[in-house]
């Protein structure tokens, strides 16, 4: 027999609907540790599904590093206030905000980064390739290999996660989404560095 104390355990500790708890617990027979698994499991296939949603909700925090040489402010955005609130998705927000802090991201991911900006990144690295000695052909596809670790230095949701550098932090905010159960998204930041003056 499934207890309305688990339920809300385990509610609170996944933020997943009512419905999904009750489910997961009956087939984890009452072992919350197991329901955790089994709605992880099923949440990252519907995490995908999610990316989709309007997320209007979420926080805007700070992260001081340093003893403030840097700091940051990030905006995260969650379908629900509920969600909001949740101690884990707070938690997700200050590790976007560590992120940025450590890895000096200039974009949110590889859509916000201008065409101009690529195509002028494109030619310098195509410029040195041939400078290396590599034939043209060879040198747009050297180009094209750097390009991509442009946007694991430059674009923040390509960047290896600071505390898991195995994963991205794309895949790192996907996993949330599959524990959570809604869509998740950094919609602006702005980091600070002491000393640092506008380009």
């Amino acid at each position: 027999m499934i207890t309305p104390e688990q339920v809300k355990e385990l509610r609170g500790r996944t933020s997943a609907g009512i419905m999904d708890c009750k489910k997961a617990l009956i087939e984890a027979n009452g072992d919350i540790e197991k329901a955790v698994v089994i709605l992880r499991e099923k949440g990252l296939a519907k995490a995908a599904k999610k990316m989709d949603r309007t997320a209007a909700e979420g926080i805007i925090d700070s992260y001081i590093h340093g003893n403030g040489r840097i700091g940051v402010l990030v905006e995260v955005n969650c379908e629900t206030d509920f969600v909001a609130r949740n101690e884990e998705f707070k938690n997700l927000v200050k590790d976007i905000a560590m992120q940025i802090a450590a890895s000096n991201p200039k974009y949110i991911s590889k859509d916000d980064v201008p065409a101009e900006i690529i195509d002028k990144e494109r030619e310098i690295l195509k410029t040195q390739a041939l400078n290396e000695g590599k034939p043209e052909n060879i040198a747009d596809k050297i180009a094209e290999g750097r390009i991509k670790k442009f946007y694991e230095e430059h674009c923040l949701l390509e960047q290896p996660f600071i505390k898991d550098p195995d994963k991205k932090v794309s895949q790192m905010i996907m996993e949330k989404i599959a524990v959570i159960g809604e869509n998740i998204n950094v919609s602006r930041f702005t980091r600070y560095e002491r000393g640092e003056t506008e380009s």
